[in-house]
């Protein structure tokens, strides 16, 4: 009976040393609790916390700034401390928070929108905060891809012939937008067959895209292409030239990023002409450099703590259809760096969802 006491004991301990163990990380979510690509950003997330062994919280701001600094003072300063804190510098309020991180013992990581190099050169990040790793995407090759594409799927323009494009934006305060625009800039002098009749910021909302091309449509009749830097932008103009009686895909055709079902679904209708999409997988893979620094592995060593991931990539209809079907499960495990050798480097893709 004592035998079976003592080892009821010992695994009691063990289970209790297994669950503290667990790393606890709270994710600044900037998005809405029922906007898509959050959603599935965040969803993305707590599968990977799960494989990992993570104790995940996610928290919605509901796309308001004092609501994103108020649940960071409470993550930093409150008496429920994270061992992580995964924040985006959407609005650019990364400053505000590495600055509240100071002395808190959480470490930060941020996803998505980085640091600019203005907020750089103001805050040494690393030396006064707990800041760990940031990763991104290629935002500014995404803006390019859509345009190239746009206009190789369009096909040659006759010699002294230009096209009108109108192009939608997200918000001006968001460093993933601003880097889009760079590369839609980049393609532009590279096409100068294409004249950009106007760039208006949709702030990420299909009403308001769907409004501010109602009335671009009847200013720019000649349009042939649009570029958007999201989804939602771009399910909001395809509705406004719906609406004037014309056929998106035929007499405009149109660019997203972005992989809502919605948007697939328009790839795949023809309505939308090219789609670029990788970067909602983000949220998972810091879920993998978070456990690995938990776990004591040096991740600079395996690629670097400040990570741009070529995510993006182009969207053919075979990759729309496998993105709406049930995808087979990540193995986050697999991907960790725990036992690798020191040439290892994180194979983070979209491919391993299409598989």
């Amino acid at each position: 009976m004592l035998k079976v006491l003592i080892a009821c004991a010992w695994l009691a301990v063990s289970a209790h040393g297994a669950m503290a163990q667990a790393a606890s990380v709270v994710f600044l979510n900037p998005g809405t609790s029922t906007e898509t690509f959050w959603v599935s950003y965040a969803q993305f997330m707590q599968a990977a916390a799960k494989d990992l062994g993570l104790d995940l919280r996610v928290r919605y701001s509901e796309r308001e700034a004092f609501n994103t600094l108020a649940q960071a003072r409470e993550a930093l300063q409150g008496s429920e401390r994270p061992d992580y804190l995964v924040l985006v510098n959407e609005q650019y309020v990364a400053p505000q928070i590495l600055r509240m991180a100071q002395g808190s013992g959480v470490k930060l990581v941020i996803v998505n929108n980085a640091l600019t190099a203005d907020q750089k050169q103001l805050l040494d990040a690393r030396a006064d905060s707990g800041w760990v790793a940031s990763l991104v995407a290629d935002d500014e090759q995404a803006g390019y891809l859509m345009l190239t594409d746009l206009l190789r799927q369009h096909g040659p323009v006759a010699p002294g012939q230009s096209l009108d494009l109108l192009a939608f934006s997200g918000a001006k305060n968001t460093p993933a937008a601003r880097l889009r625009e760079q590369g839609l800039y980049r393609a532009l002098a590279e096409h100068p067959e294409v004249r950009l009749r106007q760039l208006v910021y949709g702030e990420w909302s299909r009403q308001r895209a769907f409004e501010q091309a109602t009335q671009l449509f009847k200013r720019y009749p000649q349009a042939a292409l649009v570029w958007s830097a999201n989804d939602e932008m771009a399910l909001g103009a395809m509705r406004a030239l719906h609406d004037s009686g014309r056929v998106p895909g035929q007499a405009v055709l149109f660019s997203a990023v972005n992989s809502s079902p919605d948007i697939l679904q328009a790839r795949l209708q023809g309505r939308l002409t090219t789609l670029v999409a990788g970067h909602f997988t983000l949220g998972g893979w810091a879920m993998v450099l978070i456990h690995d620094d938990a776990k004591g592995v040096a991740i600079d060593a395996h690629g670097g703590r400040d990570r741009q991931q070529a995510l993006f990539q182009l969207i053919d209809t075979d990759q729309a259809k496998r993105l709406l079907a049930p995808t087979l499960p990540v193995d986050f495990r697999a991907l960790s760096a725990v036992g690798k050798p020191a040439s290892y480097r994180y194979p983070f893709s979209l491919q391993l969802l299409l598989r």
